[in-house]
């Protein structure tokens, strides 16, 4: 399905649409930015909506700041002038001739007057659009990052979450698409809202002091040509075509059926069929196989009784050589890769060894334990990647909440988010890389945004883990799936430490 949206630009067009209706003052074209970012990262790849973002911000910023250069060579140039003269203390001394002339005289110092008045407005100008530029930069790839965790499909990690459920917990039914939006996308709006809130203080895009002053016409001319630019990119896409609605329709009704499979607070339509007979998997098989059959091209009922009608070729909504180009297989392989190294865990014992490990822990109450576990996780995901971490760590909270007698989610839930809040340094995520490599980035600039992101981000999925996640997957009991798995790792456990004995023995 992405792949598909890409194909056709609907995404490009859907970005511009949001930008348009915004506005182009520099907080709100912040927000339109990462609106339109983390919607897009809920369906496609974080890194791809952050690539195609970052152009848009560009071409707006362009034509926000194309006289940056210039301002910059103007203050130079008047440093430059002003410096001999205040090192030697050297001043201006009227002539007879300017006494003589005292009209040319005030229209010389007016003059001057506004030269000195219009050098210091550039110098202010030149600080806000710098810091204006490193806020655009920076927010789309922190939304990317957002954004990615509000569906199960957004981001590899939540894929890993399900997967590894499926492995640790097969009675487990809790997790579907529809249960872990209604928790994750609440979660998205106030984390979005709030980060866009911190990136437009800190970055200048809303002022806390001057919520009355005017703005400069410098301003209010970049404003005008950032709108017209918006909108000559939006009308070279053209009308709408077939393919955009056609798309458009298909993705709805992806959407639409993925959260009305399984609510659990009404039957859905899974429940016409047999037990476990229908998963997501089965919506997203079956909307694809109509991708690869359904014309782009609006088809003639003509054609059907037109005999004398030529059989020309229609190119589908997706073709397989596309789907072979853009598709990431390679995540594929790496989630598969992480499937079967923690079911080599399980099988081996060795998480059930790392858990027993962490006995300490065993003392401290559940929500404190969830705040350090998003803590440690997100540290270690700034240097590690997303997948890596998540695969490391699942297996031993899993082992974990067992020991601790509470429901495996209540742990496992925020490991995996946490693995997505990896905002401080430019290794930590994709995203941070291309952002950071258009040249307008330091890695101060990150780590000073990224700290109190990642603290907001930490305390936030707490509130939503001990309030309304308790009532979607019900983390207030410790379930009967995990009451089997548990019953096993008591089996496991004493062959672990008999191997482990009868190794150090013969040592």
């Amino acid at each position: 399905m992405a792949s598909a949206i890409e194909e056709w630009n609907l995404h490009r067009r859907i970005a511009l649409r949001v930008l348009m209706c915004v506005g182009v003052q520099p907080a709100r074209l912040i927000l339109g930015m990462m609106l339109t970012t983390s919607f897009l990262s809920m369906w496609l790849s974080n890194t791809a909506s952050t690539a195609m973002m970052l152009p848009i911000a560009n071409a707006i910023l362009k034509s926000l700041f194309g006289e940056k250069d210039t301002s910059k060579d103007m203050s130079r140039e008047n440093e430059e002038t002003q410096a001999p003269l205040q090192q030697n203390k050297l001043y201006t001394v009227p002539t007879e001739m300017q006494f003589l002339a005292s009209t040319e005289d005030k229209d010389l110092a007016d003059e001057k007057e506004i030269t000195s008045d219009t050098l210091s407005d550039l110098k202010k100008e030149e600080e806000y659009k710098t810091n204006i530029w490193k806020g655009f930069l920076i927010s789309i790839p922190y939304a990317a990052s957002i954004g990615g965790t509000a569906t199960l499909t957004g981001t590899a990690p939540n894929l890993i979450l399900l997967g590894q459920l499926k492995s640790y917990f097969p009675e487990c039914d809790v997790v579907n698409f529809g249960s872990w939006f209604m928790f994750a996308f609440p979660l998205m709006l106030i984390f979005l809202l709030m980060g866009w809130l911190w990136i437009s203080i800190l970055y200048g895009g809303i002022n806390l002091r001057g919520w009355r002053t005017k703005k400069s016409n410098l301003r209010v001319d970049a404003e005008a040509r950032a709108r017209e630019v918006i909108k000559e990119d939006y009308q070279k896409l053209g009308p709408t075509k077939f393919a955009e609605q056609a798309i458009f329709f298909l993705f709805c009704m992806f959407a639409i059926m993925l959260f009305s499979r399984d609510p659990k607070f009404i039957p859905g339509w899974a429940s016409l069929f047999a037990p476990g007979f229908i998963s997501d998997a089965v919506t997203g098989i079956t909307i694809v196989i109509i991708l690869f059959f359904f014309p782009s091209q609006k088809p003639s009922l003509r054609w059907w009784f037109d005999f004398k009608a030529p059989n020309t070729e229609t190119q589908p909504l997706l073709t397989w050589r596309k789907a072979q180009e853009t598709v990431p297989w390679n995540i594929i392989l790496l989630l598969g890769g992480g499937f079967a190294m923690a079911k080599g865990c399980e099988e081996s014992g060795l998480s059930v060894w790392i858990g027993g490990r962490l006995h300490p822990l065993e003392g401290v109450p559940p929500p404190v334990a969830v705040i350090l576990i998003t803590i440690v996780i997100a540290l270690f995901t700034e240097f590690a990647s997303n997948t890596a971490t998540i695969i490391i760590f699942l297996p031993v909270l899993a082992e974990l909440a067992i020991r601790l007698k509470v429901n495996p989610l209540y742990l496992m839930i925020p490991g995996t988010i946490g693995c997505s809040y990896a905002f401080m340094l430019p290794v930590s995520t994709p995203p941070n890389s291309i952002a950071f490599s258009s040249g307008h980035l330091m890695v101060k600039d990150m780590v000073r945004t990224g700290l109190l992101m990642n603290l907001m981000g930490v305390l936030l999925l707490s509130l939503a883990m001990n309030t309304w996640a308790k009532s979607i997957f019900q983390l207030g009991t410790f379930p009967a799936w995990a009451n089997i798995h548990a019953e096993n790792t008591t089996s496991i456990l004493p062959a672990v430490e008999n191997v482990t004995l009868s190794a150090l023995n013969k040592i």
